[in-house]
């Protein structure tokens, strides 16, 4: 295996550096994919706020790089109406509806990585078993696996599907199958500083993924969301109505007064850390949508499974 491109200590001094390094760097990180594929690429526009300074960095170089949207039907419809409302979007659509992939493959929960590991042991795979038994390949123990799998074997006894398949379906998938059929590489809005997943790749390619089987562009990679919102304020960048208001309290640690984070606002994950619980406030600002997914869907029995409160408790 290559060495890593980036270590930790890269990380954290990048992540240190003033707002305009970091935007003439992923600028730099643009202009480099953008140059590489003679402009055959677009960015990945989810309408969130991350997404949102993707394209505005983007498009102060390339003011007619295309954005693609996937309409997964799992917006908060403000966040689809303002992603829609930009000029050169297009559209795509995932094969199967949110409904059909949860009854087919189940939910994604409580991670993508710990979901896809409950999913592999339920087939029979060994390193899934011996993952959530806490044990390592050679059957000594693993702190690691003991923490981060193992607290959540008894998931595979709920009678409760759970799958990382979803986002795959919804999401990855139409990209890649709009690059197959475009040639055009994805520009992707992600941090690695939003999962252990996300900043192993990053350590490992860079912003600039020219090597991976599914190439990709990750420029905002070191960005902190302390950048995103600081640059989002400064800059009058525009965003969706669900965040909010972008506040800062007396310690100059900024945060949006509505939604914290939005992506797919039905999916479950992490939401045991959720410090404003996201289904308890959706059934306020979102009453039709939190009957579809807590009992149409039917998440209440996962949400009451793990000891979640989700603002009502069972039917």
């Amino acid at each position: 295996m290559a060495e890593n491109k980036h270590t930790k200590e890269d990380l954290k001094i990048m992540q240190g550096w003033s707002l305009a390094k970091k935007i003439n760097v992923t600028q730099t990180r643009i202009m480099e994919w953008y140059y590489r594929h003679e402009g055959a690429c677009f960015v990945s526009f989810s309408g969130g706020k991350d997404s949102c300074l993707l394209l505005w960095l983007a498009r102060r170089c390339f003011p007619d790089i295309e954005a693609v949207f996937v309409d997964t039907g799992l917006e908060f419809p403000e966040l689809r109406q303002f992603a829609l409302s930009h000029e050169n979007v297009t559209v795509l659509k995932p094969k199967m509806r949110f409904d059909e992939v949860i009854r087919t493959y189940g939910w994604c929960y409580p991670g993508k990585d710990t979901a896809r590991t409950l999913r592999y042991a339920k087939q029979g795979s060994k390193w899934a078993i011996d993952r959530l038994n806490g044990v390592n390949a050679d059957g000594s123990p693993s702190k690691f696996r003991e923490s981060h799998y193992a607290k959540w074997a008894h998931l595979l006894d709920s009678g409760i599907p759970i799958s990382d398949i979803c986002c795959t379906i919804m999401k990855e998938t139409p990209f890649r199958e709009y690059t197959k059929k475009t040639g055009k590489q994805p520009i992707i809005g992600t941090m690695a500083s939003e999962s252990r997943r996300r900043k192993e790749s990053w350590l490992r390619r860079g912003c600039n993924a020219f090597d991976k089987k599914w190439p990709s562009s990750q420029p905002i990679s070191f960005w902190t969301e302390q950048d995103v919102l600081r640059a989002l304020r400064d800059f009058d960048i525009p965003y969706a109505s669900v965040y909010g208001d972008i506040i800062q309290n007396k310690k100059g640690i900024l945060s949006t007064t509505g939604e914290k984070r939005t992506g797919c606002c039905f999916c479950p994950v992490s939401c045991h850390l959720d410090k404003v619980n996201r289904f308890k406030r959706m059934k306020t600002t979102h009453p039709k949508l939190y009957d579809y997914v807590i009992y149409t869907l039917e998440l209440y029995k996962l949400l009451d499974f793990v000891g979640v409160d989700y603002g009502q408790g069972g039917v």
